[in-house]
């Protein structure tokens, strides 16, 4: 879906420019999106199957949800909206725990110049996997995977192809993010 975003200057800085996300991605200029991590008490990590359609990544493990923020709009209530929106999860704002600002920067094969400030945030899942609804448009599927496992995926040991090529030190964050929550 296209939507306006505000476009961002290099260094994570509004530019006060307003634009369609299509055309932010074919010009490649930089904008804002949100990343929640979902976990569970019991060491466990959410993950969200990205849909066949989608026009990157297809199919991928990734985040447990993400997207866009729209022009105008905070960080935390586009976290919010989000998670209602890919997940079927009502979540307060205060629920976010901002962990980090992450530079990416991604050139797909379809043209798709991705160059994005992604917002990271935790966020502890107190409901059962039964009870969120993924959105049939954006998402395939929905696992709850022990983080010790994630870990060993996304580290090389197995199975890396499967999830959306973030980088070692994105996924290393999260991982080290979750296990000292774990630990409280």
């Amino acid at each position: 879906m296209d939507e306006l975003i505000d476009i961002l200057h290099e260094d994570g800085s509004p530019t006060g420019t307003v634009l369609l996300k299509s055309e932010a991605h074919q010009r490649g200029l930089f904008h804002p999106t949100v990343h929640v991590w979902f976990y569970t008490n019991r060491g466990e990590v959410l993950l969200q199957q990205r849909g066949k359609n989608k026009a990157t990544h297809p199919l991928l493990w990734d985040v447990s949800v993400a997207g866009h923020i729209a022009a105008g709009e905070a960080y935390e209530i586009a976290a919010v909206r989000e998670v209602l929106e890919e997940i079927g999860l009502t979540i307060k704002p205060e629920q976010l725990e901002k962990i980090a600002v992450i530079k990416a920067m991604h050139t797909h094969p379809n043209g798709i110049q991705d160059n994005e400030f992604h917002q990271v945030y935790l966020c502890a899942l107190t409901v059962p996997l039964s009870q969120l609804t993924k959105q049939e448009s954006e998402v395939k599927a929905l696992q709850l995977k022990p983080l010790l496992r994630f870990a060993e995926e996304i580290w090389g040991l197995a199975q890396t192809n499967a999830y959306v090529p973030h980088g070692s030190d994105y996924y290393k964050l999260i991982c080290k993010e979750i296990q000292a929550r774990l630990k409280r």
